[in-house]
């Protein structure tokens, strides 16, 4: 049956004349495998060109990031041109070349790709057979379609391939946080949250952020099978704390309690990544994975790149990246993981407000340091919100590199011993840099530079 399935399905995609829409990541991955089984396609990207506006098209694939009220959309949708997302197309693909495979999913404002990292980390502990895919690096089509036949994919999803996908099923979603972010797109936090929501009706299992209001809120509408996890001693069915112990009593056998990390295990050692563990363990553990093996997988974790990372430490004053730290929710996980800092903030909100960010934080800042486009909405919420604490702006009148070392030479002159300077900006970075990658690398040579390292 699999073989005559896989047969009709390629066969009428043979049939069909393609069209990709989204010429980056996702649309290179899918025109490769749409060239690997012999598909007529094309790629529409913004600012191509208009020919393939006119174009006759059997079916169009989506890539992530395309709003549904963009012009091109919306004029494919007036020509009755079926429209699907990459994770949709994706997913008939698997049900077809393989269909026992699994498919789980993490979703959330922050943390979404230390998580699949972090289950990534488990499964090459475990008897199983997996890897981290979606928004995270892989493509979803190219962890399918690869060498290496998968017994599981863990798929970071974005609220946009959410928005998009209607068809895909995942045997657990772990739902981390909701915090505004991208309201650019979605148009409002509510349509923003109930993208991530979405998620949960199209998984047999949810694990929940206890301790995320939006997310515990939200998530009583749903009659789905749900486990929730956070920091405090957990009840039966959910995954918790105990003293220096990540506990699962969720998935044990009834009244136990199964240890399956310490929270040395866990780097950085801080309550938000020690949430992160918990969805994790909650995705391993539904998928079969052991305790053991995931306790062995989370003591292997190395945490990513421009991920609350030390970069240096000198004269009692530490410097860390947290560049991907690309909204307020994220900035602020960060902020309230240290005492007396000096803030480097600034770049593209997204839509995003800043208020609460600094009545939450204004505590931890000694001072901030402001760059990017949309860094007024940062210095209007420290008038407001923390009037006493000192702010300055740094222009960008050369290179990123060279705006960068002039932000850390000022950050050298304000911070003493004892004092923590963190990138964490709470923005995107395409304003002034390439990526949050580039800002961070920027950042840290600049430090290494600044200190004669």
């Amino acid at each position: 049956m699999g073989r005559l399935w896989e047969m009709s399905f390629h066969e009428q995609l043979r049939r069909e004349n393609v069209l990709l829409v989204g010429g980056g990541v996702t649309g290179k991955s899918l025109s490769r495998y749409l060239t690997s089984i012999k598909v007529t396609h094309a790629i529409f990207d913004d600012g191509a060109v208009d020919p393939l506006l006119s174009g006759t098209f059997d079916r169009a694939i989506v890539s992530p990031g395309w709003r549904k009220d963009h012009s091109y959309i919306e004029d494919l949708v007036a020509r009755k041109i079926p429209l699907m997302s990459e994770i949709d197309f994706a997913w008939r693909v698997k049900n077809e070349i393989a269909p026992m495979q699994r498919w789980v999913a993490v979703t959330g404002t922050n943390g979404k790709t230390t998580t699949v990292q972090m289950v990534e980390s488990i499964f090459a502990q475990s008897h199983i057979r997996g890897v981290a895919c979606g928004n995270v690096g892989t493509t979803v089509i190219d962890a399918l379609s690869g060498d290496e036949n998968f017994d599981v994919l863990a798929i970071e999803l974005s609220s946009f391939q959410i928005e998009w996908s209607s068809e895909a099923e995942f045997a657990a979603s772990a739902i981390l946080n909701i915090a505004q972010d991208h309201i650019d797109w979605h148009g409002s936090f509510d349509e923003y949250a109930q993208a991530k929501m979405k998620l949960l009706t199209h998984s047999d299992l949810g694990i929940l952020n206890l301790t995320d209001p939006e997310v515990a809120l939200r998530a009583s509408s749903w009659n789905g099978k749900k486990i929730f996890f956070g920091l405090d001693t957990p009840q039966p069915g959910e995954i918790g704390l105990v003293e220096n112990f990540l506990v699962d009593r969720a998935f044990s056998p009834a009244d136990a309690a199964e240890v399956f990390a310490e929270l040395s295990d866990i780097q950085p050692t801080v309550p938000h990544n020690a949430l992160n563990a918990m969805a994790a363990a909650g995705i391993a553990l539904a998928v079969g994975i052991s305790h053991e093996e995931i306790k062995n997988g989370l003591a292997a974790f190395k945490p990513d790149h421009h991920r609350m990372e030390l970069v240096a430490t000198k004269a009692g004053i530490t410097w860390v990246d947290d560049s991907k730290a690309t909204n307020p929710h994220a900035a602020q996980a960060s902020l309230l993981s240290h005492f007396d800092v000096i803030w480097i903030a600034g770049g593209l909100a997204k839509g995003a407000q800043m208020d609460e960010l600094i009545a939450r934080c204004a505590d931890r800042l000694k001072a901030v340091i402001l760059i990017g486009q949309d860094r007024a909405l940062i210095a209007d919420a420290l008038d407001k919100y923390s009037p006493t604490t000192p702010y300055f702006t740094i222009n960008k009148t050369g290179s990123a590199e060279e705006l960068m070392d002039d932000v850390v030479a000022k950050a050298a002159d304000l911070a003493v011993e004892g004092d923590v300077v963190l990138l964490a900006p709470a923005c995107a970075s395409m304003d002034q840099f390439t990526s949050y990658a580039h800002r961070g690398d920027a950042f840290s040579a600049s430090v290494r530079k600044a200190l004669g390292e």
